[in-house]
């Protein structure tokens, strides 16, 4: 078996030489996207494109990919609902409670259905709000009930707040036309800074527009600003390659395109795409999960609390250059992961959602409902028409405009219960998942959201990240589940550092077997040893757990070795590789743990000034630990190489045999230690 992954490794090192390499973008529009109707966004390209027919549509590099118009852009009328019982006949014993899920979500069905022609037109809120541009001008809509008065302001009309008022309907939604100037011209020239200046409860308010696609912050300032972003046609990022069929089995390179440099700086898209998406695809893996997407205030939110959800990070380029990084990632036959945030929002008032027309109320709920005490967020009210629409419209904005292969949700059990998880241990009596502290109307959104996913992209794939085990999580919403394709198996890392914590004559075998193939039947689960929570300041890796300060010293091979490092380097390989093979159907790993990456994480900070009066210290702002030391695994004279080449082999062997092959001989071995 070794050999035959040796040689399929060769065989795919050759392969990956003679890959065509990474080519500038032509000039030139992409014709597909004049089919669009005037109104619509200029950044919504190709924005009628089957996602998942694309595989076998031949590309014309001058002119992008071309659409496949063979199957019409619909969402599939809700089952009945029940074959969960079927699945699963414990359920019958919540049957009320489940029966008023479904029930709830085939309301709401047919509410979009009646008001807004369905889900399908439902989803595509951005062509609707936020800015839109026609052949004589551009239209800016925003809702925000709250506002008493409200008015367009930017560069363009030198913050005037009397210049351009804007106009209210009956529902809250502010809209204003701006005609094209005398000469032809826009009337918000590209790049331009823009806001909304709002009189409101709270006061006089100026926000960055919600549906913004691009926000900076300028050098020197602490606020962001909000971007029209309509570069000329000859600087438009052209799509030219397919996106890959999705895989049996994924095997999924968790990253963060900021830390991904082997200096300590913020790493852009460019450089993520010319540096380290060829050594994800040299690895073995067959996807790329990329986490911060979404525009953050806070670096050092790991890109988990969101100011301006339809907006990449600037800080690693533009719309444009992530567009170009996902497409590099198509040609090497890689799916994009996007780990996108539903759960909660940022709490910041000058840059996100919060507070956004001057009520508590707005896109979420008010009181303490709406805030999540431990992480300081804002909770989104997922039974608001409009929040559903925003919702609903960014998961497809990233799919239509960056064509993102699916998500990874995050904070999925914060979503799904009003004690959000917290103080709460699930030990899996279905009392626990079907009562009063569901939150049936997030629920409800999930199902919605994977409808909208899979029924407009078939080849898509959406992972939940869910502690709790809700049944039912990854059963396809017409039978009555929730939708998911997979649920991340997070009691592995668990019960990894609870072992590691422990003697080695305490570990107990069936232990370890019953966590890993402890999952639900026909549920699918995405395994691994640890993600990006592990590698965080005040966790340890396992690198770390097992070889501690002996890393610094002894991973050299022109040095001896010491019974640490070696028990510890022959268990990280074990740990992870029976993890692929029992732990799920599919595999995860965070950039730099495939070798072992030394230290942790610790994003730069400067000292926090608490309203006690107490400080907390930062780091100085340095990045020194906030990046990824790829040198030291492609380093042939350290200890650290080994343990790459192992990672490398174990996703060839699963590349060549399937999962199937490697649960097959690690069972039989079980088999044979038993009799």
């Amino acid at each position: 078996v070794l050999r035959d992954v040796d040689d399929k490794i060769i065989e795919d090192d050759k392969k990956h030489e003679k890959e065509v390499k990474f080519v500038e973008p032509t000039s030139g529009y992409n014709e597909f996207d004049n089919e669009q109707d005037s109104a619509s966004s200029t950044l919504v390209g190709d924005d009628r494109r089957a996602h998942g027919d694309k595989a076998s549509t031949p590309v014309d590099e001058k002119k992008g990919v071309k659409k496949d118009e063979s199957r019409p852009r619909t969402v599939s009328p809700p089952g009945t609902g029940q074959r969960i019982y079927e699945i699963d006949p414990f359920l019958n014993n919540h049957r009320k409670h489940l029966d008023y899920r479904y029930g709830q979500y085939k309301r709401l069905r047919d509410a979009i259905d009646k008001h807004e022609g369905g889900l399908e037109v439902f989803s595509r809120g951005y062509e609707k709000f936020g800015f839109s541009r026609s052949a004589t001008g551009i239209t800016y809509r925003e809702w925000a009930p709250g506002a008493k008065s409200a008015a367009l302001i930017g560069d363009f009309n030198n913050w005037n707040p009397n210049a351009d008022i804007m106009n209210r309907n009956e529902f809250g939604i502010w809209e204003i036309f701006l005609p094209n100037n005398a000469d032809g011209s826009l009337p918000i020239p590209h790049g331009s800074r823009v806001k909304i200046h709002m009189d409101t409860p709270s006061g006089i308010k100026d926000s960055i527009p919600a549906w913004i696609k691009y926000s900076v912050q300028a050098p020197g300032e602490i606020p962001y600003n909000g971007i029209y972003y309509d570069p000329p046609e000859e600087e438009r990022y052209v799509f030219k390659h397919p996106q890959p069929k999705k895989p049996k089995s994924l095997r999924i390179y968790e990253s963060h395109v900021g830390m991904s440099s082997t200096e300590p700086k913020i790493n852009t898209y460019a450089e993520f795409r010319d540096d380290v998406l060829p050594r994800i695809k040299r690895l073995g893996y067959n996807a790329v999960q990329i986490m911060a997407i979404q525009e953050h205030s806070y670096y050092a939110s790991f890109g988990y609390h969101v100011t301006n959800y339809f907006a990449p990070s600037s800080r690693c380029g533009t719309p444009d250059d992530l567009k170009s990084l996902i497409d590099r990632a198509h040609e090497l036959g890689l799916l994009v992961l996007m780990d996108i945030v539903h759960s909660h929002a940022s709490n910041n008032v000058l840059d996100g959602l919060n507070m956004f027309d001057g009520t508590d109320g707005h896109y979420f709920h008010s009181g303490s409902r709406g805030y999540h005490w431990m992480w300081d967020s804002r909770l989104f009210n997922y039974g608001s028409w409009e929040v559903l629409r925003f919702l609903l419209s960014n998961a497809r904005w990233w799919l239509e405009e960056y064509k993102f292969d699916g998500f990874r949700f995050d904070g999925v059990t914060s979503m799904m219960y009003t004690h959000h998880g917290l103080e709460v241990a699930f030990t899996g009596n279905y009392n626990e998942y079907f009562g009063f502290t569901t939150d049936v109307d997030a629920v409800v959104y999930l199902m919605l959201v994977n409808d909208v996913i899979h029924g407009l992209y078939p080849e898509a794939v959406s992972i939940g990240e869910d502690v709790s085990g809700m049944p039912a999580f990854c059963i396809p919403v017409q039978d009555g589940g929730v939708g998911f394709d997979y649920r991340l198996h997070m009691a592995i890392a668990d019960k990894w550092i609870e072992l590691l914590k422990k003697r080695d004559e305490d570990w107990r075998m069936g232990d370890i077997i019953h966590t890993l193939t402890n999952r639900r039947w026909l549920e699918k689960c995405v395994a691994y040893a640890e993600s990006h929570d592990q590698a965080l300041v005040g966790d340890k890796t396992l690198a770390f757990w097992l070889m501690d300060k002996d890393m610094y010293e002894f991973m050299a091979l022109d040095r001896p070795s010491t019974p640490r490092i070696d028990r510890g380097i022959a268990l990280h390989k074990m740990i992870r590789l029976i993890t692929m093979g029992l732990g799920g159907e599919g595999y995860l790993n965070f950039m730099g743990n495939e070798f072992g990456h030394p230290e942790w994480i610790d994003f730069p900070r400067g000292d926090q000034h608490l309203p006690s009066g107490k400080v907390i210290p930062g780091n100085n702002s340095s990045f020194d630990k906030c990046r990824r030391r790829f040198d030291l695994g492609d380093a042939d004279f350290l200890r650290y190489h080994g343990m790459q080449e192992f990672d490398q082999a174990m996703q060839h062997l699963e590349e060549t045999y399937g999962v199937s092959f490697v649960f097959a001989e690690v069972q039989s071995c079980f088999q044979l230690q038993g009799s």
